[in-house]
This record gives structure tokens, C-alpha cells and sequence, in this order.
């Protein structure tokens, strides 16, 4: 049984990516070649200098290969990865230089628009340079003439894949290898924010031109059915739609332009963001009733429906209220938030945003066609 939590407040505590990890095993098991030393604790060089120590809670010694083996963790950040067992089966070659090869529950690329060419193993360019680093200072200083061959592997990891993007990416047979400080900062938003950005790239680089960022499984089934996307057309941004906005914006330069970015979510989450929230979480942003009721006074409503708005238990209950009288409040929230949005969204695309209710049905929208080059 875990133990109750304390009521004090205390600091989160950081954590280290899987790329730390995979580094640490590496580092483990190149010394456990070339000076025959099983290390009980590893140290490993972050990229901005820091060092810290990690456990390996085994080695696997054969010919001219060892498997190493250590244990993720995320600190008090809610990664799908903390606790997995990540390991490395680091083999000589007589070949100068490194290779890297997806062991079992690491995925693979498959679909361009990636870091990563097709049919690499999902190991992102920070770790492996981390990797390899640390594996050229250890064969500079025992005198290795020789390259290596790093398998990185996590133990449940097809397992662990399906509750990230990493199918929908195009990234098959497990997670990917992360981190770009090699530090997991606890809830942090980085590997979701840039789940979102490559969700963006791989859907332009394989061709649609047409993409639909939603906040949750209703918001995406409803657009799916309503237009028939394709799943990689489809972007779950969750609550970061500033993620989603700024990265858009990044692609006014670009020549492979989207035609039409629509985005789709529960009528709630579509009130922040006309209120200009960019993070659409509860932590973040709250539900402006008042600010409701104002805009339906704008379209007519009388003060009683103003009243029983900024009274409301909920924004879906402000909203039926105002449907009572034939005010058409979702539509009115939908273009406030488009006009946000199209502060970001370049004008040579297409706009829409759309608001659904609890029943997935869409209760507002708003259109605008932008400007053709």
C-alpha cells in the first residue's frame, strides 16, 4: 500500500529522461567491455554540464557484448515511462563510429517529417549525441581503436507506446528515446508540446494540406466523422493550443503552406480560448461566466438570461440557458476565438473553429476562408 501523502507543501522532484537513461547504460556497459568493471552506479554528463549518477541494476555479459540495465525515473512528473526498465546491448565492431539499432520496445520511423529519417530507430538527436560523446571519451581513455553498436531497448514498451503519439507519428514497436537536457522537469509540458509540433510536420510532409487540432476524444471523433480525416490529419493538442499556434504561425515562411487548419473542442475549452487563454487547463484558465453573459448581451439577451448566465453551475449550463432564448452564443463564442487565433494562423489558410457539447454534437462554429496567395 503506498503511504498517505502529506498535507505540507513540498518541491516536485526532477527526474531523467530516457535518453539519460539509455547514456548511463551505455556508459555501464562500454566500461564493462573494454576494462571488465561492473559498475553498481553510473555518472553521466548532461548537455548543459551537469553530472548525475544512475543506478544499473544489471549486466548481461557475452562474447564481445554487454546488456546493461537501469530503472526511469521521472521524478514527480506523470511520465507513461517512469519505472520502465530501459536497457542497452552495447557491442564492439572492428568499424569505426556508432550505430544505433531499436531493440525491443523501441519503436521505429516510418513516416517522414520526423527528426529522424524513415526506418531509423526512434532515438531522438540529443540522446544519441549524448550517447555517443560518452562512448568516444571512454574508448579515447582506454585506447579503443574500434566503433560501437548501441541496441537500446525498454522492457513493456509496445506496451508503453500506445499511451503516447507515438503510432499516430508513425513511430511502430515502441517509444522513442527522449530529452533535450536529459532532465524530466516534474509536469512539465515539453514532450507533449512537441508531440503536437511533430503531429504538425508529419501531416505536412505527407501531404495533407487540411489538419484538425482538437482537445479530447469527443472534439476528435466528432471532426473525424463530420470530414472524414485521416488519423494522422488529426492533432491532439489537448489543452496547449498555444503549442499548436505558435508552431502554425512558424510555417508562414515555409513553402509546403496547410490549406486549412480547423480546431475542435468541447464548448468550455472554446470560451478560454476566446477569453485568449493559451493554456486551456484548469490549472491555467478558468471559465469566464460573466464575460458569457456579456457577450450574449451583445446579441440581445435580456438581463434575467444575464443573470441566470453569471449564476450557472457550468459554461455548458450558461450556454443552455442562453439556447432557451434563441441566442446563439456558441456561435459567437467560436468566432471571438477564431479571431485570437487568426492573430497566429497565417492568412493564406483557411480557419475554423468549432465547439461541441458533452454529447460530441457541435454546437457553434466559425469560418474564415483567409486570403489565396
Amino acid at each position: 500500500m503506498w503511504p498517505e501523502s502529506s498535507d505540507e507543501p513540498k518541491p516536485l522532484r526532477s527526474g531523467l529522461t530516457t535518453g539519460t537513461c539509455a547514456t548511463a547504460c551505455s556508459v555501464a556497459a562500454a566500461m564493462a567491455l573494454l576494462t571488465k568493471q561492473q559498475a553498481p552506479n553510473v555518472f553521466v554528463t548532461l548537455p548543459k554540464g551537469q553530472e548525475v549518477s544512475l543506478e544499473i541494476i544489471s549486466y548481461d555479459i557475452a562474447d564481445h557484448s554487454v546488456k546493461a540495465a537501469t530503472i526511469k525515473d521521472a521524478g514527480d512528473d506523470p511520465d507513461v515511462t517512469h519505472g520502465a526498465t530501459v536497457w542497452v546491448k552495447l557491442a564492439l565492431t572492428s568499424e569505426q563510429g556508432i550505430k544505433f539499432v531499436a531493440g525491443k520496445g523501441v519503436g521505429t520511423v516510418t513516416r517522414t517529417g520526423l527528426l529522424l529519417d524513415v526506418g531509423e530507430p526512434a532515438i531522438n538527436p540529443v540522446p544519441r549525441k549524448m550517447i555517443s560523446d560518452h562512448l568516444n571519451t571512454i574508448a579515447r581513455e582506454q585506447g579503443y581503436q574500434g566503433g560501437f553498436q548501441v541496441t537500446v531497448g525498454v522492457e513493456q514498451g509496445e506496451q508503453l507506446a500506445l499511451k503516447t503519439m507515438n503510432p499516430r507519428l508513425g513511430i511502430l514497436g515502441g517509444i522513442s528515446i527522449l530529452g533535450t537536457t536529459g532532465i524530466v522537469r516534474p509536469f512539465s509540458c515539453g514532450a507533449y508540446i512537441a508531440s503536437i509540433q511533430q503531429g504538425v510536420d508529419v501531416a505536412r510532409a505527407n501531404g495533407h494540406q487540411y489538419i484538425a487540432a482538437t482537445t479530447g476524444n469527443a472534439s476528435e471523433t466528432a471532426i473525424q466523422e463530420r470530414d472524414g480525416l485521416d488519423d494522422m490529419a488529426l492533432i491532439e493538442m489537448g489543452d496547449f493550443v498555444g503549442a499548436l499556434l505558435k508552431h502554425v504561425k512558424r510555417l508562414e515562411s515555409k513553402e509546403a503552406h496547410l490549406e486549412k487548419l480547423t480546431i475542435c473542442g468541447g464548448f468550455g475549452k472554446i470560451s478560454k480560448l476566446a477569453q485568449q487563454h493559451m493554456d486551456l487547463n484548469s490549472r491555467a484558465s478558468s471559465i469566464n461566466l460573466e464575460a458569457l453573459a456579456e457577450l450574449a448581451k451583445t446579441l440581445g439577451a435580456s438581463e434575467a438570461l444575464q443573470g441566470n448566465m453569471c449564476q450557472a453551475n457550468t459554461s455548458v449550463e450558461a450556454l443552455k440557458f442562453a439556447q432557451a432564448e434563441g441566442i446563439a452564443l456558441a456561435d459567437a463564442v467560436c468566432q471571438q476565438a477564431l479571431e485570437f487565433c487568426r492573430r497566429f494562423v497565417p492568412m493564406h489558410m483557411a480557419l475554423e473553429v468549432l465547439a461541441i457539447d458533452r454529447k460530441g454534437q457541435f454546437v457553434g462554429q466559425a469560418l474564415d476562408q483567409g486570403v489565396s496567395n
